[in-house]
């Protein structure tokens, strides 16, 4: 069962943005479609609602459905969240599994075919079109391939009656009637071969692999949804129409809109456009997936099948095995979900106790089990893990004891309880939050309980389910469940190393044989801990000034010890509170030194513990709480977030004073951080996209150490001692600023800020030194800096850089900036992708630090073949030479402007949008003085400004250019 969302119209324009120059009169939510206008649906079946069909599942009666002569289903719902929006899913019942041969990729072209050009839209003139009303591209209009099905998506952000009528009839041509031309297949197949060649690489490789070893003799070892270049460049006009006319039927497609409108109205479009569509011929058969079997000779009691061991070089080891069964299309239905829980109770419990195997000296660094139904071909329960070196057999023999012990001896009451708690609070978060979820989740939950033969169910019965459920959790009927997951009909493995000769199939294959012995170290044992035992941060003090930010009624607080604060309770989302507290220097407190543990702060600072706490105690202490901890470091500031409910705010601020007033030191978490990064670092090297992910930054920052990706060197120096003396001093340093919105009561938000953060005692000034730090933009104008990969020889990647600024006084012309980096990227799109074929993602993005006074740059950069690299750079010197002569064209900014707008519009109904617009003004008053021409800077700045923009920073003089091609040897 997809227990889904109740979502109403609760969630309006906040009522004090009116007081704002800023946006609800400039983009004012449309009027919701009256089903007046049309004549009442035809085959709505409010008794026959055809998803809930053969299960006793309750009918969720937000949902209308309906299903037309022809076979066509379809489900509506209204939805105001966010208000003027309409979400439409449609979905083909055909994948790549769905393929004949010859026909390799064929599902997934036909998703680019489709949006290339169809019965009422010019060849390439979806995209643009949809733009034009506010639609983005990628966000809100996409589509998927898998291997069972493929779904057409769009998302109208401002869905007045014509414009959605409109889009439910260009839709309908789409689907029913592309054009499918040799034009079109010209122009659509180089883009699906290079978004297979920016793939193709050593996760590729193990993804081909692993899914013929885990999935042999079945139809998905060798149905990739990618396809093969061969079937792609054979694809003809005839050939791709076969498939089209074979799959793409009225009584293989299931619709989905939900919306700020009448579904009634939502229900006669889609009878409408799609009423008269006939089905030609039979409905053919589908294709026999195949079914996972063990050899002949395998023992039944541990049924070893196909095992591979696959070297490659600079990756780092991995392994995962799997109990593979029949799959079974399962009667959705009360009971079954009831069993499911209790397997998802056995599965958190393993996985606990792997991770504290994994902490306590275990030979992996991570290990996870995971059950699966796959694409309608098996049942898997895989167990995947990282051995910390080449004794990839002791870090087997480790996984499989915890899991022997599962297997052996029923689980304590107490580690399902700590297991049900977390559920409880999940299932609890989903209720509070059901009226705020968008119209868009809720029409791609139906996609998916159909591509899984399944119903849909609301959130408060899900958790009146498990609640009724709770005499269920018992230790024998875990167990009794646990083990069924670990029943197979056979048993495979793939492992990935790095090194020739360290294992092979054989082996693999006969130590999955061996008898595994059961250890029960890793379980869990102790008493609970309650944040009642913990001590004090300090004497509470009330804050010396509380007053208003003006903007809506956020509250900014003021201490003593120099701690600012910042409540609101937005009033529209309950159950949702989002805490970040900004302190300290940021990346101004590193020096190229001290660079590795900032990188390692990232990943071990949290973790290394607080006070009382360590790792154990910290999870022991959240069990069954909503409460994250989560950090990372920007320019001028380091961040704590969390998300969290009233209920827990408390002690979630306690978590991140705590870490301040008492830092911890542990050393296992850093130990493994530094494994993890040492574990990765070669791999950077195998791909374009790697080396930048370890190289741009740093080059883009004029060389900095600080931003240098840490080497093997560096990690071999770094200690757990050195990262205590380089944190500590900075913990202590800078101002704090604690920011507290959502779903809050504000006098207790108060409070709870006062006892843990206004106990804090005085910080420390930053020095001088560190506040004259600055990030620096390389010298321009020379030729590309050429990075090489071992990669691929066919690929590539390209970068382009101009420097802007940054800082907060400088607002609205980063906001301008972002418009024409958008507007660029739409040029980028339309040259590299659209018409050249050479790219299949190209970008253009701005990047501009409020936090500190500079360090912005636009950055335009792509994947494509090596030859494809000069002419990369040409296209993008040519635009931005256009833009900074002719400006922008009307049509460029009714494209770039318009979906801004509508993702403002969208995004202001969230606290997160004005955290993220906000951080920071308690000391910065720019922040509120330019928040008010937002919406005006990105949607309404003249071509002429930008023009000008354009010429001030897009200068050729200054562009920085890199190139990452393959290495001259290739191995």
């Amino acid at each position: 069962m997809t227990f889904l969302s109740r979502a109403i119209r609760a969630l309006a324009f906040l009522p004090a943005f009116a007081s704002l120059p800023l946006a609800a009169q400039d983009v004012a939510a449309p009027p919701a479609a009256s089903a007046n206008a049309l004549p009442e649906p035809k085959y709505l079946a409010p008794d026959d609602p055809w998803i809930y069909r053969g299960t006793d599942i309750p009918v969720d009666p937000e949902w209308q459905f309906g299903e037309m002569p022809n076979g066509l289903r379809y489900a509506v719902r209204e939805n105001g969240v966010p208000p003027g929006q309409v979400s439409i899913r449609v979905r083909i019942g055909a994948g790549s599994l769905y393929e004949r041969k010859g026909e390799a990729g064929f599902a997934h072209l036909l998703e680019h075919l489709t949006y290339r050009e169809s019965k009422y839209l010019g060849f390439g003139q979806a995209i643009p079109t949809f733009q034009r009303w506010g639609a983005a591209f990628g966000s809100d209009t996409n589509a998927e391939t898998t291997p069972t099905h493929t779904v057409y998506k769009l998302t109208l952000p401002n869905a007045q009656p014509d414009t959605l009528r409109e889009a439910v009839r260009l839709l309908s041509g789409m689907i029913r009637e592309p054009v499918l031309s040799k034009a079109d297949l010209a122009a659509d197949v180089p883009i699906v071969l290079a978004e297979r060649r920016d793939r193709v690489g050593p996760d590729l490789r193990i993804a081909d692999a692993s899914r013929e070893t885990f999935f042999k003799g079945l139809r998905l070892a060798d149905h990739a949804v990618i396809g093969t270049v061969a079937d792609l460049q054979g694809a003809t006009p005839k050939a791709v129409r076969a498939f089209h006319q074979r799959w793409y039927r009225p009584d293989n497609t299931t619709i989905s809109a939900v919306g700020d409108v009448d579904p009634k109205v939502l229900a006669r479009l889609i009878e409408e456009y799609f009423g008269d569509w006939q089905n030609q011929g039979e409905k053919a058969s589908r294709p026999d997936f195949g079914t996972p079997q063990a050899p002949a000779a395998a023992d039944p009691a541990n049924p070893v099948g196909q095992t591979t061991v696959m070297v490659e070089p600079g990756q780092p080891r991995s392994m995962t095995y799997a109990y593979m069964r029949p799959y079974v299309q399962v009667t959705d239905n009360m009971e079954l979900n009831r069993n499911r829980l209790i397997d998802a109770v056995g599965e958190a419990i393993i996985n606990r106790r792997l991770e504290t195997r994994a902490r306590n000296g275990g030979k992996y660094l991570y290990a996870a089990v995971d059950h699966q139904d796959i694409s309608h071909s098996a049942s898997a329960t895989f167990v995947s893990f990282a051995p910390l070196d080449a004794d990839w057999q002791g870090a087997l023999a480790d996984v499989r004891s915890v899991i022997a012990d599962a297997l052996a001896t029923p689980p304590s009451q107490e580690e399902i309880d700590r297991e049900v708690a977390g559920l409880d609070v999940s299932f609890t978060n989903q209720v509070e939050q059901s009226t705020i979820q968008a119209g868009s989740q809720l029409a791609d939950d139906i996609v998916q309980a159909v591509d899984i033969g399944e119903a849909v169910g609301t959130p408060d019965l899900f958790l009146k389910v498990f609640r009724q459920s709770q005499d269920r959790f018992t230790p024998q009927a875990v167990f009794d469940h646990t083990r069924k997951l670990f029943d197979a009909n056979v048993i495979r493995a793939f492992y990935v190393t790095p090194d020739a000769g360290e294992a092979s199939d054989e082996q693999l294959g006969a130590a999955l044989r061996e008898m595994s012995d059961a250890d029960g170290s890793a379980r869990l044992e102790g008493k609970a801990l309650s944040f009642a035992d913990l001590p004090p941060i300090g004497e509470a003090k009330d804050p010396v000034a509380t007053k208003p930010l003006g903007i809506y009624e956020i509250k900014q607080l003021d201490y003593a010890n120099g701690v600012k604060a910042m409540v609101w309770n937005s009033g529209n989302e309950p159950g949702r509170v989002t805490v970040r507290v900004r302190f300290g220097s940021g990346w101004r407190g590193f020096t190229g030194d001290t660079a590795v543990y900032a990188h390692l702060g990232e990943m071990a600072l949290v973790s290394a513990g607080e006070g009382m706490l360590g790792q154990e105690e910290l999870e022991r202490v959240t069990a069954g709480r909503k409460m994250s901890f989560d950090f990372h470091i920007e320019n001028g500031a380091f961040v704590f977030e969390g998300l969290t409910r009233q209920a827990d705010l408390a002690d979630q601020l306690y978590l991140f004073a705590e870490k301040l007033a008492h830092p911890r030191w542990d050393k296992q978490p850093i130990e493994r951080a530094l494994a993890s990064a040492k574990l990765a670092y070669d791999s950077y090297d195998l791909a374009p996209g790697s080396v930048l992910n370890r190289d741009l930054e740093y080059l883009l920052s004029n060389s900095d150490p600080r931003f240098a990706t840490p080497g093997p060197a560096a990690l071999d120096k770094a200690t757990a001692a050195g990262m205590q003396a380089a944190w500590e001093p900075l913990l202590k340093q800078g101002p704090i600023e604690v920011d507290v919105f959502g779903d809050v009561d504000v006098a207790a938000a108060t409070a709870a800020i006062s006892k843990t953060f206004g106990a804090l005692p005085p910080r420390e000034p930053l020095p001088a030194s560190v506040l004259a730090r600055s990030v620096d933009f390389p010298t321009g104008g020379g030729a590309p800096v050429v990075l090489r990969h071992g990669g691929d020889p066919e690929q590539a990647a390209a970068v382009i850089a101009w420097p802007t600024g940054g800082g907060s006084a400088a607002l609205p012309e980063s906001r301008k900036i972002d418009l024409l980096a958008r507007i660029f990227s739409n040029r980028m799109i339309d040259a590299l992708r659209e018409k050249a074929g050479s790219s299949y993602s190209p970008q253009v993005v701005s990047d501009w630090p409020t936090d500190v006074p500079g360090g912005g740059r636009i950055i335009a950069l792509a994947q494509l073949q090596p030859g494809q690299v000069q002419p990369f750079f040409t296209t993008a010197k040519t635009i931005a030479a256009d833009l900074a002569r002719n400006g922008p064209s009307d049509e460029d900014l009714r494209r770039a402007a318009e979906p801004m707008a509508q993702m403002i519009t969208r995004l202001q109904t969230g606290h997160t949008f004005w955290l993220n617009q906000l951080q920071g003004a308690t000391t910065d008053p720019n922040l509120v003085a330019n928040l008010r021409s937002l919406l005006r800077d990105y949607t309404q700045t003249p071509k002429e400004e930008l023009e000008t923009l354009a010429q001030k920073y897009l200068l050729p003089d200054k562009a920085f250019e890199v190139a990452v091609l393959p290495r001259e040897k290739i191995r």
